[in-house]
């Protein structure tokens, strides 16, 4: 998908003015409340139109001040998930997921109702009405109806920030695999970082209305690894573990990492904070921490005055954070062989 933006928009005292172009299956737009990320998306579906400029998707014009073109909605082909799941309640599940299905054009359904019941778990709920779900449940429906409506662009706007962490981390798993399964390139707003190294590819980064950046998750992650409460969030899919006096062990690289609240039960997602990676010159004689990596020195950054070492271990990688006077004692540079420790509560289980 390519996506070429130039608008601005004013509402009140806020003014967005935005001019970029965007090519990718998997895009982010990311910046804190406030900052204009759902206005531009909501100047992109037709729910507001701009004062001056133009929208295009893959050269069709949405958008022109200049040709007085603004396509409705319906005419955009573009779906949107809400924050808050917004089903009609006087509808059942069945009949929401129908609802834009049926008001699709014969030669636009590409996608089959079953098709999209199976991919998101959706069986059981069928008969039910949508006062009776779940937080997660509700908005895997909308999810659901959202892709009937068989759209050429979906917009998924902060869609998990309602949801409690169990939830949120259960529900990324169907956003993605959605997009994969059909084919459906989406925009994903969010102010989380780690949404963003989940969801996204390439990153449209907003601050006051304006456009600050295109960048990846990984390269935000660095910039705000000080600002952020926990520093740089390595994320990591483990699964097949065993069991071992009371502490999972987790094939990784070459080796193993050794994890206290793991789960038997298929592949988990777990989170590890670059401040809770101790390094060493030397193999220490004996520590209490279960994990300790021989590591390879893959590259430095730096983040408002500390340093990133990102860290190669048997073909895996993940970020340390120190200061610049520790990483001079150390000796760290590219290339440099040095030793990780890692306790086992260290690691945070999000799903």
């Amino acid at each position: 998908m390519r996506l070429d933006i130039d608008v601005e928009k004013r509402l009140g005292s806020f003014s967005l003015r935005m001019e970029t172009s965007l090519t990718g299956d998997r895009i982010g737009i990311f910046g804190d409340s406030g900052s204009g990320k759902s206005t531009l998306v909501h100047l992109i579906a037709g729910l507001l139109a701009p004062d001056r400029g133009e929208l295009r998707i893959d050269g069709t014009t949405l958008f022109s001040s200049r040709d007085r073109i603004n396509l409705t909605p319906e005419q955009r082909r573009i779906a949107i998930v809400f924050q808050q799941a917004m089903l009609f309640p006087h509808l059942g599940v069945k009949a929401n997921l129908l609802y834009g299905y049926r008001r699709c054009r014969p030669e636009h359904r590409k996608i089959r109702p079953e098709a999209i019941i199976e991919v998101l778990n959706l069986q059981n709920l069928l008969q039910r009405g949508v006062n009776n779900l779940s937080g997660g449940e509700k908005q895997r429906v909308a999810l659901g109806r959202a892709v009937l409506a068989n759209p050429r662009l979906l917009v998924m706007d902060e869609p998990l920030s309602a949801l409690d962490d169990s939830l949120r981390y259960q529900i990324i798993p169907y956003l993605k695999s959605v997009s994969e399964e059909f084919r459906i390139p989406y925009l994903f707003i969010s102010h989380s970082i780690t949404e963003m190294q989940l969801m996204a590819d390439d990153v449209l980064v907003v601050a006051k209305g304006e456009l600050a950046g295109v960048s990846t998750p990984d390269q935000i992650a660095r910039t705000n690894m000080v600002g952020s409460p926990r520093g740089y969030l390595n994320l990591l899919r483990l699964g097949d573990p065993l069991l071992r006096d009371g502490l999972y062990h987790y094939p990784w690289g070459q080796g193993h990492l050794i994890v206290s609240d793991g789960n038997d039960h298929g592949e988990s997602l777990f989170e590890l904070s670059s401040r809770d990676i101790i390094l060493f010159k030397n193999h220490p004689e004996a520590i209490s921490a279960r994990n300790l990596l021989e590591c390879r020195v893959a590259e430095l950054f730096e983040s408002d005055g500390r340093n990133g070492v990102v860290l190669e271990s048997g073909g895996k990688r993940l970020v340390a954070e120190i200061v610049r006077t520790a990483a001079e004692e150390l000796g760290i540079a590219p290339g440099v062989i040095i030793f990780a420790a890692i306790k086992a509560s260290a690691f945070r289980r999000l799903g």
